[in-house]
């Protein structure tokens, strides 16, 4: 094994870290190439050689190789094998240096009119006069009080319906949320399935809890149940994950059909199902999400960071009975306890005064400008909701997600590969754009011709700097 001293420093880290084996697999070798341990190009051994050393499972070591790739660390090729990425020793697709702008982040939009910075200022003079300073600024009810839940299933009722308060929570954020949800219904080594070009959030959570996440295809409607069906007889999961309108980031929304037929795949193989809904409201008339068709078998997550602003850190749950709502309030308040109370009061007093209604119709006014200037740009042929924060770029047949994305970086352009959203398999050779960071439209409009450039551009093969 002296031929490769490397994984020696692996089985330290394996032995030090107290994170699941295969990201610290992953993370070791991301170290071995930043401390020149491993070059460019350097052939990595068979994973079970690696396994073997590591007195690891192939299993484990197949998945580090996996979340390898899908950083743009390695690549691998049937019948050579895999070998460390030209690029990989630097920060291959995150955005490092100075950018035109910032396509990176699922923002929404900072509307000018209503004019938020004023709207905030004059709300917190507002409540600081009207309620007591130790109160906001003390530890919360975990899961919101009364009136706050109430505002809550008021807000998410255009989606799911009228839910009894005691079915509703507030969260510090969806991510929260969701990692209560799953550590519910999940023990370590159960199985989630989900859209194989799945939002990445899940796959932390699933590190987290050494969960096993598992890939469905998809059409343009989304998640395909005749393949949710034979995966779920393959791998018998435990829930399944999904974002039936505007998915992230394909931009897919599930027809009312599309939804039934999944809930009935649900039901034969006694899945619970995980709903993040952050998108729904944006749109004037939004299909009725799967809470809303199936009451008992699904805890919905409706965050208002894509629909107001991330900064209030907060999401609206609906949970099926009374008991899971014990049971998630339970789980939020061992990962988060409780939110903000100032945040807290801000939002509740944008729901009461119908302010939270004013900013949100600013927001979808300004993302439809936003995607009708990205179609205009960018041209047809791109996933593309009129609604929705993002386009999943398709990109030509010369290059591939990660090359384009790391090509656009070094023109001042940040975007997020594919390779980010695969769950397994082959990732797709596209890139997700937000459209909603930009700090206006005429900002946007100047990035988006430089991606046009990029896409434009017929590069050689291996154009980072080989010679």
């Amino acid at each position: 094994m002296s031929a490769y001293p490397y994984l020696a420093h692996w089985k330290e880290e394996i032995e030090r870290s107290p994170n699941a084996i295969y990201l610290t697999i992953a993370d070791a070798l991301a170290l071995s190439i930043r401390k020149g341990e491993l070059r460019e190009g350097d052939r990595l051994p068979p994973q079970r050689t690696i396994a073997e050393y590591l007195d690891a499972n192939l299993t484990t070591v197949t998945r580090a190789f996996t979340e390898a790739r899908r950083r743009g660390l390695i690549d691998a090729t049937v019948g050579r094998g895999t070998f460390v990425r030209v690029g990989a020793g630097e920060s291959h697709w995150r955005h490092t240096g100075p950018a035109v702008v910032d396509l990176t982040m699922n923002l929404p939009p900072i509307p000018q009119d209503p004019p938020l910075q004023r709207i905030i200022q004059s709300d917190i003079t507002t409540i600081l006069k009207q309620q007591d300073l130790n109160s906001l600024m003390s530890y919360r009810v975990t899961g919101g009080t009364l009136e706050e839940r109430q505002l809550g299933a008021k807000w998410i009722a255009p989606v799911i319906g009228q839910r009894r308060t005691d079915e509703i929570l507030v969260s510090p954020g969806a991510q929260s949320a969701l990692a209560a949800i799953v550590s519910t219904h999940t023990q370590p080594g159960d199985v989630i399935v989900t859209d194989r070009i799945a939002y990445p959030g899940i796959r932390t959570i699933a590190a987290q809890f050494d969960l096993i996440l598992v890939g469905v295809d998809s059409d343009m409607e989304g998640m395909m149940p005749d393949q949710l069906d034979r995966v779920c007889a393959e791998h018998h999961p435990r829930m399944l994950y999904c974002i039936p309108t505007i998915h992230n980031p394909t931009t897919a929304t599930m027809s009312l059909q599309r939804r039934k037929d999944i809930l009935k795949v649900a039901q034969r193989h006694h899945l619970h199902i995980a709903e993040d809904d952050p998108y729904s409201l944006l749109m004037d008339n939004p299909l009725p999400a799967l809470a809303a068709l199936d009451h008992s078998r699904v805890s919905y997550v409706a965050t208002l960071a894509k629909t107001l602003s991330p900064g209030l850190r907060t999401a609206y749950v609906a949970l099926p009975n009374t008991d899971m709502t014990r049971r998630v309030t339970a789980a939020i308040r061992a990962i988060a306890l409780t939110n903000a109370g100032l945040l807290s009061a801000l939002t509740a007093r944008w729901m009461q005064t119908e302010q939270a209604h004013t900013i949100l119709h600013a927001i979808q006014k300004e993302l439809r400008l936003r995607q009708s200037i990205a179609r205009k740009i960018l041209g047809e042929g791109h996933c593309m909701n009129p609604n929705g924060p993002h386009v999943w770029l398709k990109l030509p047949d010369w290059w591939g997600s990660a090359d384009f994305v790391a090509y656009a970086r070094r023109r001042g352009l940040a975007l997020v590969p594919s390779t980010v959203f695969a769950i397994n398999g082959e990732p797709p050779q596209r890139a997700r754009i937000a459209l909603g960071s930009a700090p206006d439209a005429a900002s946007l409009e100047e990035s988006l011709h430089g991606v046009l450039s990029v896409l434009q551009h017929k590069r050689s093969p291996g154009f980072a700097d080989i010679v």
